[in-house]
């Protein structure tokens, strides 16, 4: 399958293949009418397209038709059935040029725009409805039932029956059960579209300090780490002072060493946050 075909339209793709031809991929790329392609001089999958719409003139005779001993003839080729009329449309709609393959991937190609020919996008996207949708499928496919009684190509319909039942060449191959049931996964697959992967924001959390202007300072100029450091010095000046003449010089010792203790700590935490924004600005270039 051609890698620009949606999965859902895609797998629609699959199953009309095997309907119309009664073949899997790759064999369904190279079925006509009848499967008479035993007769062909190359594999349909080789011919260009102006080859191919030069045979489907022969494909469609009772003089063709004659060397398989029969009477019916259609120039229905490749792996989604494109009578001689719908390649010829393709081709001018979609300006294709005469000289390219009809290889599978093309024929992909041009089924899936006979998808949205048909309402694949109004259906996925839910305006219109599976039997309406299922009609417009048997409209371009012979072999595709109708989901609901209707008016066909011929005459009044049931439901399962071919849109073109009562010309004596085409029928309904599929039970129509199994056509909604298709049409509901592809609807399904259209829902199951993967959300897209997001990369969760890096998040750098702030320290709070005193004076935060000054990260990107040096500890020995910054005016918090002097102000830490004088505190503690003063403090021990102010406890040697009390010391000689003021409280018990145990509970003296305990707040002066409380108080360094955490003059001290200030200071080297003032040092790691240092280190840590000259470690994030070499990170982020700034």
């Amino acid at each position: 399958m051609d890698r620009t075909v949606p999965k859902g339209a895609a797998l629609l793709l699959v199953f009309i293949y095997e309907t119309e031809t009664k073949k899997k991929a790759p064999d369904c790329y190279n079925v006509i009418f009848g499967h008479r392609q035993t007769a062909l001089p190359k594999p349909l999958t080789s011919m260009t397209l102006a080859e191919v719409q030069a045979a489907q003139r022969t494909w469609k005779t009772k003089v063709w038709a004659a060397k398989f001993n029969s009477t019916v003839a259609s120039s229905a080729a490749g792996a989604a059935q494109f009578m001689e009329k719908t390649l010829a449309d393709l081709i001018v709609e979609l300006r294709l040029r005469l000289t390219q393959i009809f290889d599978g991937d093309l024929q992909d190609r041009l089924g899936y725009h006979l998808l949205k020919r048909r309402g694949y996008e109004e259906f996925m996207a839910g305006r219109l409805s599976r039997t309406a949708f299922g009609k417009q499928l048997a409209q371009e496919w012979a072999s595709f039932p109708v989901l609901d009684a209707t008016k066909g190509a011929h005459r009044s319909l049931t439901r399962g029956q071919s849109y073109y039942a009562g010309d004596n060449v085409n029928k309904a191959l599929v039970a129509p059960q199994l056509v909604e049931a298709v049409l509901d996964r592809v609807r399904q697959l259209g829902i199951d579209v993967a959300p897209e992967e997001t990369v969760a924001p890096i998040i750098v959390e702030t320290p709070v300090v005193a004076d935060p202007g000054e990260l990107e300072k040096s500890p020995a100029k910054s005016k918090t780490v002097w102000t830490w450091a004088l505190t503690a010095i003063g403090t021990g000046v102010t406890a040697a002072g009390s010391f000689l003449g003021g409280l018990d010089w145990r509970v003296q010792l305990f707040i002066s060493a409380a108080i360094v203790g955490f003059a001290v700590y200030g200071i080297k935490r003032r040092f790691d946050l240092a280190k840590a924004v000259r470690d994030l600005n070499a990170e982020f270039g700034t």
